[in-house]
C-alpha cells in the first residue's frame, strides 16, 4: 500500500514544524547557556586573570599570593576568617538540631509559631542584627555591664550576629533531616526495649547525619562570606572579606582584592566538593513501606522542649525588637520616646528613601528576570530533546554559582565588565547589572527547586506532544506552569527577599543612580546614624514579610483554580 502524494506532504510539513520547534528550543537553550558563561564564567576568569598580573597589567604569576601571605596582618585575617566561621558552626549546628528536634520529635504547643518565628532572619539583611546587638551590648547599650567589659565590637559581635543570620538556614536543612525518618525503626526498637538515648545514638542521628553536615558546611560558607556583619559591628579584627573590600574599595588595589577573592574563593569549593560526595553516598532513606514517624506524648519531655523553643524564640525576636524600637525612638539612650523623625528627617529628609524604592525596582526585576530565565532553563534542560551535549553543561553551570561567594562575584563584575573594549561595558553602573548579578548569585537554588518540581512530572506529557506536533512552548505554558506554579512561586518569593536583603554581590557595583536599601543601611551606619539605618532595617523587613503574606495570599487562591487535580475527588 502507498501513501498518496498529500498524504507524504502533509507528513513531510509535520517534521518539518516539529525541527523548527525543536530548533527554537535549541535556540534558546544555547542562549541560556551563554548567559551563565557571560555573567557568570566571566567575571570568575577576570579576577584569575587579575590575580596573576601587577597593576601594569604584567604577568608575575604567584608574586600577588606571595606578597599576601608574608604580611602578618593579613594571614592573621586568614585565621580570624577560620576561628570565626569554626565557631559559628560549632554553636548554630547544635542548638538548631535541638530546635530541629523538638519541633519533630516532641508534642509540644505552638509548633507553627516557633517555626514562623525561626525563619525570621532570612527576612532581614543580615547588617540588623548588627545593629541591633551594638544597641543591645555597646558601649551605650541597654544590656552593656552584661558582658563584663568584653566589647562587643569584634569577634563576640560577629559570631552572635552571625548566628542569627545562619541559624533558620541551618534549621530547615536539619528538619527535613529529621522528617525523613521511618517510623518502623522507631517502632522495632521500642518492641525491642531500647532505651531513648540508645535509639537516638542508633538511629537518629546516623538518619541526620548527612543534614547535618549539609547544613555545617552551609553555615560555615555562609560565614565565612559574609560581609555586612564584620563591617558594621566587627571593629578591628579584619576577616577576609573586609581585606577584599578594604582592597577594592579603599585602596584601589584590584590585584590583591583578586587575590584575597580567590581565597574566599577556596572554602566555598572545598564544600561545594564535599556536598557533592555527600550526595553521591546518600541513599534512600524512606522506602515505599516507609511509615511516617509520629511522637507520643511525654509530658517532661514536651515541656523542655517548649522552654527550650521559647527561649531561642525570644532571642530572635529581641534582635529584630531592638532594631525596629531604635527606628522609632528620638535618640538612643538618651531619649526613648517614641518618634517618626528616622524615617522622616533621617530617610525622606535626608533623600535616602531613594533608596529603598531602588532596592524594590531591582527586586521586581529580578523577579520577573530571574523566574524565567531560571524555570525556563530548568525546564529546556530537563524536558526538550536533542542537544543532548549540552544539557549536562548547562546543568553544572546552573549549581556553580552556589560555590562562588556574593563578594567574589561583584569583584568579578568590575574587572570584566568595566573593561573598555567588553562588548557589555554598557551595563557597568546602571541597575541592568544589579539585576544581573543578583539573579546568578541566587541562580542554584532556585534551579533546583524548578528541577524537583519538573522531575515530579512525567515526560509523557512532552511524548505525547511531540506525538500530536505540539510546540514545545504550548505544552510549557498550558501544562507544566500549571502543574508547576507552586514552586514557580516559591522561586519568585525566594528572588524577591534576597534581592531585598543581598549587599555582598552589590556592594561593589552601585552607582551613585541605584543605590540599594541594604548598602544605604551600610553607609547611614558608617556614618554614625543608627537611627535612620535601623528604619530602613526596618522598612527591608517589613515589605519582606509583607511580601510572605502576599505569596501565602496568592498561593491561596491561585491554586484552588489551578491545582484543583490534585484534591481528592
Amino acid at each position: 500500500m502507498t501513501s498518496s502524494p498529500g498524504m507524504q506532504r502533509s507528513v513531510a510539513a509535520g517534521r518539518q514544524q516539529s525541527h523548527w520547534h525543536e530548533r527554537i528550543a535549541h535556540g534558546l537553550m544555547i542562549l541560556v547557556c551563554a548567559i551563565l558563561v557571560i555573567f557568570l564564567l566571566g567575571p570568575v576568569m577576570a579576577i584569575l586573570v587579575k590575580s596573576v598580573q601587577d597593576k601594569d597589567g604584567n604577568f608575575v604569576g604567584l608574586q600577588q599570593f606571595i606578597d599576601y601571605m608574608s604580611t602578618p596582618a593579613l594571614q592573621q585575617s586568614i585565621v580570624n576568617t577560620v576561628l570565626m566561621a569554626t565557631s559559628v558552626t560549632c554553636i548554630v549546628i547544635p542548638a538548631a538540631f535541638l530546635f530541629a528536634y523538638a519541633l519533630t520529635r516532641s508534642c509540644m504547643p505552638f509548633k507553627p509559631l516557633f517555626r514562623t518565628i525561626s525563619l525570621v532572619p532570612i527576612l532581614a539583611p543580615s547588617l540588623l542584627a548588627a545593629i541591633s546587638f551594638v544597641q543591645w551590648f555597646g558601649t551605650q547599650g541597654l544590656l552593656k555591664d552584661v558582658l563584663g567589659g568584653i566589647s562587643i565590637y569584634g569577634p563576640l559581635g560577629i559570631v552572635l550576629s552571625e548566628c542569627y543570620g545562619v541559624f533558620p538556614h541551618a534549621l530547615m536543612i536539619i528538619i527535613t533531616a529529621l522528617t525523613m525518618a521511618d517510623g518502623r525503626l522507631y517502632e522495632a526498637a521500642e518492641s525491642l526495649g531500647t532505651s531513648r538515648l540508645r535509639k537516638f545514638w542508633t538511629i537518629t542521628l546516623p538518619g541526620a547525619k548527612y543534614g547535618l553536615i549539609s547544613a555545617s558546611l552551609v553555615v560555615f560558607t555562609y560565614t565565612v562570606n559574609d560581609f555586612g556583619v564584620p563591617k558594621v559591628i566587627g571593629g578591628n579584627f579584619n576577616v577576609l572579606s573586609i581585606d577584599v573590600y578594604k582592597q577594592v574599595i579603599g585602596q584601589q588595589n584590584f590585584n590583591k582584592g583578586a587575590v584575597v577573592s580567590l581565597l574566599l574563593l577556596m572554602p566555598a569549593l572545598v564544600a561545594f566538593a564535599i556536598d557533592i560526595v555527600i550526595r553521591r553516598k546518600l541513599r534512600a532513606q524512606l522506602s515505599a513501606r516507609a511509615v511516617p514517624y509520629t511522637p507520643k506524648k511525654r509530658p517532661l519531655f514536651d515541656t523542655l522542649m517548649f522552654l527550650y523553643c521559647a527561649a531561642v524564640s525570644v532571642c530572635l525576636l529581641a534582635v529584630l525588637g531592638m532594631a525596629m524600637f531604635t527606628s522609632f525612638i528620638k535618640l538612643w539612650p538618651y531619649d526613648l520616646s517614641l518618634s517618626l523623625r528616622h524615617y522622616y528627617f533621617g530617610l525622606v529628609e535626608g533623600g535616602v528613601l531613594e533608596s529603598y524604592f531602588n532596592s524594590l525596582k531591582m527586586a521586581f526585576w529580578v523577579v520577573v528576570c530571574g523566574v524565567t530565565m531560571i524555570f525556563g532553563g530548568a525546564y529546556l534542560a530537563e524536558k526538550t530533546r536533542g542537544m543532548d551535549s549540552l544539557r549536562p553543561i548547562v546543568r553544572l553551570l546552573a549549581v556553580l554559582p552556589m560555590g562562588v561567594p556574593g563578594l567574589v562575584l561583584g569583584l568579578g563584575y568590575i574587572l570584566f565588565f568595566n573593561a573598555p573594549d567588553n562588548p557589555f561595558n554598557f551595563m557597568y553602573h546602571t541597575m541592568a547589572i544589579l539585576v544581573v548579578s543578583t539573579v546568578i548569585h541566587y541562580y542554584t537554588s532556585s534551579h533546583l527547586t524548578a528541577v524537583t518540581a519538573l522531575k515530579a512530572i512525567d515526560n509523557e506529557f512532552e511524548a505525547v506532544s511531540a506525538s500530536l506536533k505540539v510546540p514545545f512552548y504550548k505544552t510549557f505554558f498550558r501544562v507544566t506552569v500549571p502543574v508547576c506554579l507552586p514552586a514557580i512561586l516559591d522561586i519568585g518569593r525566594y528572588l524577591f527577599v534576597n534581592a531585598m536583603t543581598t549587599i555582598s554581590a552589590v556592594v561593589f557595583l552601585y552607582s551613585p543612580d541605584s543605590t540599594l536599601a541594604s548598602v544605604a543601611i551600610l553607609n547611614l551606619e558608617e556614618a554614625g546614624e543608627i537611627g535612620p539605618a535601623a528604619a530602613m532595617a526596618t522598612l527591608i523587613v517589613m515589605t519582606s514579610i509583607g511580601v510572605c503574606l502576599l505569596y501565602a495570599l496568592i498561593t491561596r487562591v491561585l491554586l484552588l483554580r489551578t491545582q484543583a487535580w490534585r484534591r481528592p475527588s
